[in-house]
């Protein structure tokens, strides 16, 4: 093993990987999931999963607090949901129209989802928060879309954060406001007054590299309000946060129900799904807008996210990860206190994120997190964490042993 303060970059199989990858794939990989944005040492391939443990391809074990960057709820390979899959892809996956799981499934998230009265199925979260804004549009017979600046909504032009091959026409209808600013949220609508069609607005404030904020109730409830008076849509973008907070949509906790809200990472415990869910007043706008794509009725998919569900439902899925990650916050706070360095934690216990006082330029949140993967422990320096119900209290204990090697090499660091 490296010295934990500073570990091996990309070795072995991972850095031939890379390598060839260079060759075919323009920047080595696209999106969020490029290694190149992480600390040296972290791998970009991995060569298996197992509830809450990873294997890159150079064997090296790790406790995951990633998850797959949220799809994986349950625990990697999760045996209820990987037979489900097993029996319908038996049976078919790809056909000429949807399996029966289609309709079994959307029965299934409008009785889980109480604004839910019909649902749509796509594959990705862009899909999702596009159909939502699509729809608010069609519903409404208006164009403008309030949303908060900072705020990450999918990766095609009208909501990427790039703005390569972005026109400003991509974003002429859009009006940004602050999070949990109420002020600047009612004169953003003003600025729009008659042309309002939706608010979309994400389950808390996750924004990369900055502390999260959970949604102040008041927030929440004066933009309810404001659609209400305005006749536009409340779009809930809970496509990050969907499942592990509530199951029954993240702001059902402060009382508030939107009327579109945008769903996918943790509906199939890792397997391609999305959905949109709808008010009924959005009914014949949502059957008008032409939303379709060739593997958008996949049974497989549908088929993991009806196991999903009934085993988070069996388990109090997000109690559960909620415990663990209380238990992995407090840990991290009294490792953080033993050396002598101070943090700060933000954001649900399910969806951490801890960030180093004064740390401007992540020097100490990466030199922390570089120590702790070769210690065995994936955590990540920037983004909000993932729980999983696979992560049990030895799994939290062991990954708190790593993060004490990440706590020390940030003390040598001054």
């Amino acid at each position: 093993m490296a010295d934990a303060a500073f570990p091996m970059t990309a070795a072995g199989r991972d850095a031939e990987l890379r390598e060839r990858a260079r060759r075919v794939i323009p920047g080595g990989l696209w999106g969020h999931l490029n290694a190149a944005n992480l600390p040296p040492g972290y791998p970009q391939y991995f060569a298996r999963a197992e509830g809450c443990r990873l294997w890159d391809v150079d064997g090296r074990e790790v406790v995951d607090f990633m998850c797959s960057w949220g799809p994986v709820v349950l625990g990697h390979r999760h045996p209820a949901v990987e037979e489900a899959a097993r029996r319908q892809a038996a049976l078919g996956d790809c056909m000429n129209g949807p399996a029966p799981a289609l309709v079994e499934l959307a029965e299934r998230l409008v009785g889980t989802i109480p604004h839910a009265d019909w649902c749509l199925l796509s594959k990705n979260g862009t899909d999702a928060t596009t159909a939502c804004v699509t729809i608010a549009r069609a519903g409404t017979g208006r164009r403008k879309v309030l949303v908060a600046r900072g705020s990450y909504h999918g990766a095609v032009p009208w909501c990427s954060p790039s703005i390569a091959g972005v026109t400003t026409e991509d974003r002429a209808h859009l009006v940004f406001y602050d999070y949990n600013d109420i002020a600047s949220v009612e004169a953003a609508a003003e600025a729009v007054k008659g042309d309002l069609a939706a608010i979309i607005v994400t389950a808390f404030r996750h924004d990369m590299a900055r502390a999260l904020e959970l949604p102040d109730p008041g927030f929440a409830q004066a933009l309810r309000a404001l659609c209400d008076r305005e006749s536009a849509a409340l779009i809930l973008d809970d496509v990050r946060a969907g499942f592990r907070l509530h199951l029954g949509g993240s702001w059902e906790t402060l009382g508030v129900r939107p009327d579109l809200a945008a769903y996918s990472k943790a509906i199939a415990n890792g397997h391609p799904l999305a959905a949109i869910t709808g008010a009924e007043w959005l009914r014949e706008a949502a059957s008008k807008v032409y939303t379709t794509g060739s593997f958008w009725c996949g049974a497989v998919p549908m088929a993991a996210a009806i196991a999903t569900l009934d085993e988070l439902h069996r388990i109090d899925g997000p109690a559960r990860m909620r415990t663990m990650g209380e238990r992995l916050r407090a840990g991290l706070d009294t490792g953080a206190a033993r050396h002598g360095i101070a943090v700060r934690q933000t954001g649900p216990a399910q969806m951490p994120l801890m960030l180093f006082e004064g740390d401007e330029g992540f020097r100490l949140g990466n030199a922390f997190c570089a120590a702790a993967l070769a210690a065995g422990a994936y955590f990540h320096p920037r983004h909000n964490m993932f729980l999983s119900c696979a992560h049990t209290e030895a799994d939290i204990d062991r990954a708190l042993q790593a993060a004490d090697v990440g706590f020390a090499a940030v003390a040598k660091l001054g």
